[in-house]
């Protein structure tokens, strides 16, 4: 268990926006950055990090939270390697109590099997290095390849003895279980004996984003009829190969910094461009694209180019990858290298300005090349010919932008000499026909924010949501913790209040100056609503007002990040939604539109009193629609006075609380 002042440590430390930035690209606006949600789907930038508050918040999907939150959202780690990950990051030491036999058992089967990954890793890279047979094998292919020391220890390159079941004696020796060597896709066990899934095989591990090893790719030297060139790890509990790309850990920051990303077929492709100097570079894994690798990609460039080599059934075979990211809303470019030649080869023959300048002059884009590829084998075929215009057609409806579409129309046309009008009109009955299907269809991805978080309302939060009755006090329930959260620490002034002896002691012949007392927000809002004995319905709300009631009554007063850093989760989510604006005024707003706005804070106190008094009055509203229906039930006389009498004095409440509430509201 890590130690409490080692998770303070870190919390201190860690930068919302570094840390965030590591799997999202975003853009300064305000005093916030701004970016696309790694977490849903979308084409217009919702997902917000305050970096003075240390939170993030999507207005889209309604996820958010802290550093720590993000990563274990993003990676799905669980809290303890969302803590190492970012003690790691900031060179902070981990310092743990010792865990306890129970606690041993406890480990989540995720973390034991990224801990198999990883000794398996190591295994093999040992192996390749130190063996007789790894380096008369594993390494001599390296080195024929042209791989140097250097990208050997960058990717952690490695080796499988060619025997059955090397590792795995290995592993079950060092204390690792079978049942994880099999669930991480290491070990295969048939009619009760156990071997290495990659026996004799080059050893290319598989990182996730975060630089975490999720499987493994071999390949076999041997000529064998029987055995696949390649094997991939099975999909596992955290190995899902649609949603990992080779070399993004890697590759990542190259990326952003040139605002484009290479995709290439193998891993000797990735690892040979990074050895020449172009690390923007990433694999499919020798497997046609899919949407979340498209959208892995996404979060951190809209501008992909994809490297092909001369086998043309490979390449038309890779252009359904095309139009996925194309319907991203992603800018793509093709470069073909000459025939008999791959991105690997060719960047082991030229240096790395030649490799660029190759790309550069060769890079085409999608509509040029595919009327070029399909056009040699359409020649003088109008049947043909007609095919390949529709096909075309079929790529350009795909892209959800209106002007790009037009432009790419106004292109097809010209290179195929056929009416712009003609293909306009079969663009939109392709568009058209994808529509209706759309809306036919029992399941799809739903773009639009829950209504929960339309209205502003945390979705879920604390157990499924009323439908709003009168009486219904949630939404003052909601603002008064709000105010709490976000100004809790900051003081208001209010005239103090004289005794009668201060009053006798008063000259009253000279103009007596009123003092002012200051006392925190908390405070007021506690004392106003505990010393009333009103509490709240919603469970989180009232969780958080008890520990603000706790803990001002010792003077005490929790800060904002004590609730963020919650080890609840509904009440550190509950939080984040409630402290964070998606709408700020620009410091110039003033100046440049010549309109006063009075923010939240300058108005502070008469904004605290009337959300104080809104929740009286809610409460007040509510108790008297019980005691209403109460007295309806009733037979018993007696009970029934009471009653009437306890309905005549929330009434006289009711009265009072609005005169304050209009004293409050009022502009004087």
């Amino acid at each position: 268990m890590i130690k409490k002042t080692t998770i303070d440590q870190i919390f201190e430390t860690a930068r919302i926006e570094e840390v965030v930035g590591d799997f999202v690209a975003m853009k300064q606006r305000g005093v916030n950055r701004i970016g696309l949600c790694p977490f849903h789907n979308e084409k217009t930038p919702s997902f917000t990090v305050s970096p003075v508050k240390g939170i993030y918040k999507c207005f889209g999907c309604g996820q958010g939270g802290n550093a720590i939150n993000f990563v274990m959202e993003h990676e799905k780690y669980s809290y303890p390697e969302a803590l190492r990950y970012v003690a790691k990051k900031y060179n902070i030491d981990i310092e743990e109590d010792q865990l306890t036999d129970e606690e041993v058992q406890q480990q989540s089967e995720r973390e034991s099997q990224f801990l198999v990954l990883n000794y398996a890793k190591e295994y093999y890279m040992k192996t390749l290095l130190e063996t007789e047979e790894g380096k008369a094998i594993g390494l001599s292919y390296f080195k024929e390849r042209g791989v140097s020391d250097e990208m050997i220890e960058k990717f952690e390159l490695g080796y499988s003895l060619d025997t059955w079941d090397a590792f795995t004696k290995s592993a079950l020796e060092k204390g690792y279980k079978l049942d994880y060597l099999e669930k991480a896709g290491l070990t295969i066990t048939n009619k009760k004996k156990s071997f290495d899934r990659f026996k004799g095989r080059m050893i290319f591990p598989i990182h996730n984003y975060s630089g975490k090893v999720l499987g493994f790719g071999g390949r076999i030297l041997k000529n064998e009829a029987k055995a696949a060139k390649y094997i991939n790890s099975p999909e596992t509990d955290i190995y899902e190969k649609r949603k990992v790309l080779y070399g993004i850990y890697f590759s990542k920051k190259a990326i952003i910094l040139e605002d484009n990303c290479y995709i290439v077929e193998g891993y000797t492709d990735v690892i040979s461009l990074h050895q020449v100097g172009v690390e923007n570079v990433v694999s499919s894994s020798g497997t046609s694209l899919t949407v979340d690798q498209i959208r892995l990609v996404k979060r951190i460039t809209k501008n992909v180019t994809i490297l092909f080599d001369g086998d043309a059934a490979g390449i038309k075979a890779s252009l359904k990858g095309v139009d996925l990211i194309l319907e991203e809303d992603m800018n793509v470019k093709i470069v073909l290298f000459p025939d008999g030649q791959d991105p690997d080869s060719y960047a082991r023959s030229v240096d790395v300005d030649e490799f660029k300048q190759f790309i550069t002059e060769n890079a085409r884009d999608f509509i040029s090349f595919k009327a070029g590829l399909l056009m040699d084998e359409a020649e003088n075929d109008p049947v043909k010919k007609t095919a390949l215009v529709r096909e075309i057609v079929q790529s350009i409806a795909v892209i959800p932008d209106a002007i790009s579409r037009s432009v790419y129309i106004q292109e097809c046309g010209n290179l195929l000499s056929i009416s712009e009008q003609i293909l306009i009109n079969e663009l939109n009955k392709l568009r058209k026909r994808k529509a209706n299907a759309q809306r036919n269809a029992d399941a799809g991805y739903d773009d639009v924010a829950p209504l929960d978080y339309i209205k502003g309302h945390p979705s879920e939060i604390g157990g499924a949501r009323q439908e709003p009755i009168e009486g219904n006090a949630e939404p003052q329930e909601r603002d008064v913790i709000r105010y709490l959260l976000s100004y809790g620490l900051e003081k208001i002034s209010f005239p103090e209040e004289k005794t009668e002896e201060d009053e006798e002691n008063n000259d009253t012949k000279g103009e007596q100056k009123v003092e002012e007392v200051e006392i925190e927000v908390a405070r007021f809002i506690v004392e106003e609503i505990a010393n009333d004995g009103l509490t709240f319905d919603h469970p989180v709300y009232n969780n958080i007002f008890s520990e603000y009631e706790k803990r001002v009554l010792k003077n005490k007063t929790p800060a904002q990040d004590f609730f963020l850093q919650h080890d609840d989760p509904k009440v550190a989510g509950l939080a984040v939604d409630l402290i964070f604006s998606p709408h700020e005024l620009s410091d110039n707003w003033e100046e440049r539109h010549h309109i006063l706005v009075s923010s939240e804070e300058q108005t502070l106190k008469k904004s605290v009193e009337r959300t104080v008094y809104s929740f009286k009055m809610a409460k007040v509203k509510q108790m008297l629609l019980e005691k209403r229906e109460a007295i309806k039930d009733l037979e018993d006389g007696k009970t029934r006075d009471e009653l009437l009498k306890e309905h005549y004095n929330l009434e006289e409440a009711k009265k009072l609380i609005s005169r304050y509430l209009g004293r409050v509201l009022s502009p004087n």
